[in-house]
């Protein structure tokens, strides 16, 4: 599309109005003035920064397998988690408690299926492109009415990710068990943090901060941990995707600093998904990582290809 019907088309749409997702909260987002959404890889493009995986990556990875270690990095999807906003997960094993139980057959053959009724946001999960936008336009100029109304950007598109992964632990930056509110990372943050800890972060990578905030509050506050939190800061963001990076993850339900910057909601979301096309890894279990001073790791995803959904629960490994 050229640039005359791209801002045509941002004239027309930025009359109109679509439902307001949990995240955008309550703060009008600023108008965009210019078309930011145009991707690198082409108009076509779906996958962002994904396309800096390649074959040669993979095997470098696989050069950091020395022990054969295998961290789970997911934690539990439950009733009881720490779930952002009003998310809820219901889980029914199917037949319930008053069914005929007879068995079937000679082999007299019983069984459970089960009904799950639930955000894909809870627990450890990944945030699709689809999942947040700046003023009706998300990944690559999307719509949110094509969002809306069709499989745009789904998760189940985003291919395996296999690739190198890093940890920067931001304790050991701060010099304390867990970082506290207002304990935002930027750039120069990390920088310091990654000279101080011999880390180098490259193009196809995936990054994870260990803030602490995850072993410190989840359990004992669980209403503090899912609604504010330390976290990366906007060039924080920039400088990382700048770089090439494919996913930006940490222990904290967003990644971001919050509550957000005074009229920058969800200002790193924005960025990433929307602007740079990179996802954002949430509720990502570190704890073992940092213990065990980790820094670089084969970094493994296989991500649920549910049909139509714009985030998705998972459960990624590191292997060292």
């Amino acid at each position: 599309m050229d640039f005359l019907k791209r801002m045509l088309l941002a004239v027309a749409l930025s009359a109109c109005s679509e439902g307001a997702i949990a995240q955008e909260g309550s703060n009008k987002q600023p108008q965009p003035t210019e078309t930011w959404w145009d991707s690198p890889w082409g108009e076509a493009d779906r996958l962002g920064n994904v396309n800096n995986l390649t074959p040669e990556g993979v095997k470098r990875a696989s050069d950091l397998v020395r022990t054969g270690k295998v961290y789970a990095l997911g934690i539990p999807t439950a009733p009881e988690s720490a779930a952002y906003g009003t998310r809820k997960y219901q889980v029914e094993r199917t037949p319930g408690p008053n069914a005929d139980f007879t068995p079937s057959g000679s082999q007299r053959v019983t069984a459970f299926d089960e009904r799950i009724t639930s955000s894909m946001g809870i627990g450890t999960q990944i945030d699709g492109f689809g999942h947040l936008g700046v003023d009706h336009h998300y990944y690559n100029g999307i719509t949110g009415k094509e969002v809306a109304t069709s499989r745009a950007l789904q998760t189940a598109d985003i291919p395996p990710l296999v690739t190198r992964g890093v940890l920067i632990d931001m304790t050991k930056h701060y010099g304390k068990p867990f970082l506290e509110i207002g304990d935002n990372y930027g750039r120069t943050e990390i920088e310091t943090a990654m000279r101080a800890q011999g880390v180098t972060v490259g193009k196809g990578d995936v990054v994870l901060f260990h803030t602490g905030w995850m072993a410190a509050k989840m359990a004992s506050e669980k209403d503090l941990y899912r609604s504010q939190e330390p976290g990366i800061t906007e060039d924080g963001a920039i400088f990382l995707a700048d770089i090439g990076v494919v996913a930006i993850g940490s222990d904290t339900v967003a990644l971001e600093a919050l509550p957000s910057p005074p009229g920058k909601t969800f200002i790193v979301h924005q960025t990433l998904l929307a602007k740079r096309g990179v996802h954002v890894l949430e509720t990502i279990d570190t704890n073992q990582l940092a213990a065990d001073g980790v820094r670089e790791f084969m970094f493994v995803l296989g991500i649920p290809r549910f049909v139509g959904t714009v985030q998705m629960v998972i459960n990624p490994v590191a292997i060292t």
